[in-house]
C-alpha cells in the first residue's frame, strides 16, 4: 500500500460568533442564555465588536460576569462603541480578567485553527474607495483604513496553521452591507481589508457594525465573509440562536488507509 492510499483524519473545530451585543449597565442576565448556548454548541466562542453600548468599564464589568460560565476559549475584537469613552484599557483589563482574549492585531492558534483579529477601520470599497488626498484629516482617516489592514496581514502572516479564521468588527466586503442606507456604506467597512484575507487563504472571517446589512458575502476569490451583528442573526434566523456556527474542518496527525473503518 504506498503513500497515495492513505489520507490524513479530520474533525471539525465548531466556532460560534456573534457581534454587537452592546452589553449595557443594565444588561445583568440578558446574555448569559445566548453564550451558553453557543459554548455548548461550540469548541471557541468569537464576538465580533461593539461588545460594551458606550465604551465603559461598568458596561465591560456586566459582560464579565455574563461570560462567568463559559467554559470554552473566547476571542474578542473591539469595536467603535468599545472606544467611544477612551476607556479602551481599562476594558481591555476587565475582559482579559473575565477569560476574554481581546485580539488586535495578533492572532492565536486553538485547537488547530488559527484565529487573527482586528477591529478594522471604514473607508469603503472598491473603485469608489476614500483615496489619500486633500486634507490632512482625510489622509489620516485613509491612514487608519490602511494601518488596521496592515494589522491583520501581519497577524494572519504570523499564523502557523493551514486554517485561519479572521475577526473583524468592521466589514471587509461590500456584499455584507450592501442593504444599508447608500449614504452610510463608506462608513461601514473597507475593502482593503480583504486583501489579507485572499492573500493568506483564510477558511472564513467574521465581521459585525453593520446592523442592516446581508448575512454573507464572499471576497473576490471566493472567501466565506459573514456578518455576525446580533441584529442581523435575529432577522435573517428568528428561529433559531442569533449566533453563526462555523464547522472547521482539521486535519489531525494519525493517517488512516482509504477506506479504512474509523
Amino acid at each position: 500500500m504506498g503513500l497515495a492510499d492513505w489520507h490524513p483524519m479530520t474533525r471539525l473545530v465548531r466556532v460560534a460568533a456573534v457581534g454587537d451585543v452592546h452589553c449595557g449597565k443594565d444588561s445583568q442576565g440578558v446574555f448569559q442564555p445566548l453564550f451558553a448556548k453557543m459554548a455548548e454548541s461550540a469548541d471557541v466562542l468569537v464576538l465580533c465588536g461593539d461588545l460594551t453600548d458606550y465604551g465603559l468599564p461598568e458596561e465591560a464589568r456586566v459582560l464579565a460576569r455574563e461570560v462567568s460560565a463559559v467554559k470554552v476559549p473566547i476571542l474578542a475584537v473591539f469595536g467603535n462603541h468599545d472606544l467611544e469613552s477612551g476607556n479602551a484599557t481599562e476594558i481591555c483589563t476587565i475582559l482579559t480578567e473575565a477569560g476574554i482574549r481581546v485580539l488586535d492585531g495578533d492572532g492565536v492558534e486553538i485547537q488547530g485553527v488559527g484565529f487573527a483579529g482586528v477591529k478594522g477601520f471604514a473607508g469603503g470599497f472598491g473603485a469608489r474607495a476614500l483615496q489619500s488626498w486633500g486634507e490632512n484629516v482625510m489622509k489620516q482617516f485613509v491612514r487608519e483604513a490602511v494601518d488596521e489592514a496592515l494589522k491583520l496581514e501581519a497577524a494572519l502572516a504570523r499564523l502557523s496553521t493551514e486554517q485561519r479564521v479572521a475577526i473583524l468588527h468592521y466589514a471587509p466586503i461590500r456584499d455584507t452591507v450592501a442593504t444599508e442606507p447608500l449614504e452610510i456604506i463608506p462608513f461601514l467597512g473597507s475593502s482593503r481589508l480583504e486583501e489579507p484575507l485572499n492573500r493568506y487563504h483564510v477558511v472564513a472571517a467574521v465581521h459585525g457594525h453593520s446592523h442592516g446589512g446581508a448575512p454573507e458575502g464572499r471576497t473576490t476569490t471566493g472567501v466565506p465573509v459573514y456578518n455576525v451583528a446580533l441584529p442581523v442573526l435575529k432577522r435573517e434566523f428568528p428561529d433559531r440562536p442569533p449566533f453563526r456556527l462555523l464547522e472547521i474542518p482539521v486535519a489531525t496527525d494519525a493517517a488512516v488507509p482509504a477506506g479504512a473503518a474509523r
